[in-house]
């Protein structure tokens, strides 16, 4: 880079110069020419022109140098309100917002003014920093200086609201926006993600409906929301929406579309999704959402194809390809993943979290690995230092109690340092029923019931009455279905989803609703026939509880 030679006591080639290294900045690209240029600002004793420092500070920021833009900084005796905003603004967007607060209590006993700017970027860091009354004091100095009617202050001002969540965040916000002379994209933006964050998805609806533009933040916004809120028939309705209003689709968007098809089994528009990003290069987070969605809808081979053609791996990855192993029932390719997950792991720089020892607990539990199981149960803590939460603790059960170690189960429940939850019961309870337990089976039931409202309840009583039908102790199976009728206790129906055609086919227990109700029912005594046939006879001991909308009833109670 060439540099002209000045005498600096030339004042019209100095201005020459502060104007040519100014431009120098405006165009500059790598990281070697902003080093030159800066030393030419040093060498020229131009390091005190706080336009310059403006623009050099906003390019080191911009291009993740902040502590050498805080060098630079420190250096200026007298910084202009616009080397000040460079400098809140770079940490207001780090991983140390907290610093430009710091700052701007010293801008206030310095010779600068805040201005609009100074405020909009504290706001950003009050947000980030969930320091709610302190934005609300900001905003209090923002009205008394009169800056309120400015688009990017208040546009702020209602992320910060909304943020902060709850009725009170969101009203708040709202009034803010509602006041807002004119409104921008982002302002649309913020107001619609503090709906979605409350959980207000009428809110949400309505104001995306409102919007008088959206781009495509709006969209993936709004589908995100709906697929996280369990909306995620209206996600994938929106999804296809966006791609008939021509907006560019993001990999943010693919993802949340690809958690919606997760969710609902939809196969067919996974599968699309997928091959409209086949030969693109994609977000790790991508990804896993593939890999998640494939494993969600039964095609765990596909989901293993695209793990192990990943460039890169997270742990979110290792986890994803372990669950939907495990979850298949493929629990020996679970493990096998892990131990692949332990050799690499160094390489890649990924480790093992909660949720991989979940996965990996459950695969042992399927398979009936007991040693595995308890071998990676001390692992957490001994050699990866984490300490087991109530998830492991009921894969452990569940593992122990599957394999009819219940006394071990109950051993290891009364030892948790932790509270059991029903989850952790009901792991115990279902071994009693396996091996017909019934002694232990009663005190389980009775530990669950009496902390459980009636509805969670429910499945728990099942469970019990089943219990008490392979024992043959039909009085209790009674007693148990008088106490549901006393406590109006009603289970929820089961149910289950297929895919045929493009379309999907929700099922509930006992509906007759659908459409061809007839030939399903037909077809499933046929099967049930076939069954027989093939020595499949089901156990008439256990106990099945219909749990209708006005009554209880008890089927199946003995053999005939």
């Amino acid at each position: 880079m060439f540099f002209p030679e000045v005498n600096p006591t030339n004042l019209q080639i100095s201005r020459a110069l502060q104007q040519y290294l100014f431009s120098l900045l405006q165009s500059c690209k790598t990281h070697k020419g902003f080093t030159q240029i800066h030393a030419q600002i040093v060498i020229n004793g131009l390091s005190q022109k706080n336009y310059i420092l403006a623009k050099l500070l906003s390019y080191s920021i911009t291009s993740g140098n902040l502590l050498h833009a805080h060098q630079a900084f420190r250096q200026i005796d007298n910084p202009s309100t616009s080397v000040w905003n460079q400098m809140i603004r770079g940490y207001a967007r780090s991983e140390m917002p907290q610093v430009s607060i710091q700052l701007y209590n010293q801008l206030e006993s310095s010779k600068a003014e805040p201005d609009e700017f100074t405020y909009s970027f504290l706001i950003t860091a009050c947000a980030r920093l969930c320091l709610f009354t302190e934005g609300k004091q900001l905003h209090g100095r923002i009205l008394s200086n009169g800056l309120s009617s400015n688009v990017f202050v208040q546009t702020n001002l209602v992320n910060l609201y909304a943020t902060a969540g709850g009725d009170a965040g969101i009203v708040n916000a709202r009034r803010v926006f509602d006041d807002m002379p004119h409104r921008n994209i982002v302002s649309w933006n913020s107001m619609l993600a503090g709906y979605l964050r409350s959980g207000n998805m009428d809110g949400a609806r309505r104001t995306f409906d409102e919007m008088p533009e959206r781009n495509v933040v709006s969209w993936t916004t709004m589908i995100a929301g709906c697929a996280r809120s369990g909306r995620c028939k209206q996600a994938l309705a929106l999804f296809r929406e966006m791609q008939r209003a021509h907006v560019e689709i993001d990999q943010v968007v693919l993802v949340a579309a690809l958690s919606a098809c997760a969710e609902l089994g939809d196969l067919t528009m996974g599968r699309w999704i997928h091959s409209y990003i086949r030969n693109q290069p994609r977000l790790v987070r991508l990804n896993n959402a593939l890999v998640h969605m494939y494993s969600s809808c039964g095609v765990v081979e596909e989901a293993y194809r695209v793990f192990k053609e990943m460039p890169q791996r997270s742990t979110v990855s290792w986890t994803s390809m372990i669950t939907g192993f495990a979850k298949q029932g493929c629990g020996e390719e679970a493990l096998g993943v892990f131990q692949w997950m332990e050799y690499v792991g160094t390489e890649e720089g990924v480790t093992p979290d909660e949720i991989t020892f979940i996965g990996v607990l459950c695969a042992c539990s399927y398979i009936g690995c007991i040693e595995k199981g308890r071998h990676y149960f001390k692992c957490m803590s001994q050699v990866w230092g984490i300490l087991p939460r109530i998830e492991h603790y009921c894969c452990m059960v569940d593992l122990l109690s599957r394999a009819g170690m219940l006394d071990e189960a109950y051993e290891l429940i009364e030892k948790m340092p932790i509270k059991p939850n029903d989850v952790v019961w009901g792991a115990l309870l279902n071994g009693c029923r396996i091996y017909k337990d019934v002694g232990l089976a009663t005190h389980v039931a009775h530990q669950l019931v009496e902390e459980l409202e009636p509805d969670r309840a429910a499945g728990y009583y099942v469970l019990l009455s089943n219990v008490y039908a392979a024992a043959r102790r039909w009085n209790d199976v009674a007693m148990v279905r008088e106490k549901m009728v006393e406590m109006g206790v009603r289970k929820p129906p089961g149910r289950s989803w297929i895919q045929v055609n493009g379309a999907i086919h929700d099922f509930v227990a006992g509906d007759r609703t659908h459409n061809h109700a007839l030939i399903i029912y037909k077809m499933v005594n046929e099967i049930t026939k076939q069954a027989k046939l093939e020595g499949d006879e089901p156990d008439m001991l256990e106990a099945s509880l219909d749990i209708e909308e006005d009554h209880v009833r008890v089927v199946s109670l003995s053999p005939k």
